[in-house]
């Protein structure tokens, strides 16, 4: 019988081995670090490189003309960096609009490859105190 549970200890490892490496390398491809703006900019150098997700607000937005090239700042808490983004932005993206950018961070600024606008006055409270949206429910 001593040889009859070894196999089958050894068919557990092998299993759980193998499924942790598949469940590690699905993940390390797909994760991204959160952070804030103010986070970022304390230390940047150690996030040079890496995918992550930076949260801030949107000033300074300027269009290059003819083009989906965006040049802005993003700010939090009195800290700053430049970033850069090209493609379709949401309709809510404007000076001072909360934004989740996603890209990579250099030294010349935050490369974003996607892009989150929050809408805040949306979910402020209506009069009466319940939250919802300002405009008769419409999206």
């Amino acid at each position: 019988m001593s040889h009859k549970a070894a196999k089958i200890g050894l068919t557990g490892l092998v299993l759980t081995v193998a499924f942790g490496a598949l469940l590690y390398s699905t993940l390390g491809e797909s994760a991204q670090y959160y952070k804030y703006v103010n986070e970022v900019i304390a230390q940047p150098e150690p996030w040079y490189g890496k995918p992550m997700q930076v949260h801030g607000y949107a000033r300074d937005i300027r269009r290059k003309r003819d083009s989906l090239e965006y040049s802005f700042e993003i700010h939090r808490e009195g800290k700053a960096m430049r970033a850069t983004y090209t493609g379709i932005v949401p309709d809510t993206f404007q000076n001072e609009s909360e934004v989740v950018l996603q890209g990579t961070l250099s030294p010349d600024g935050f490369h974003a490859t996607g892009m989150t606008a929050k809408c805040p006055s949306k979910y402020e409270p209506q009069a009466g105190g319940a939250a919802g949206p300002t405009d008769s429910g419409a999206y």
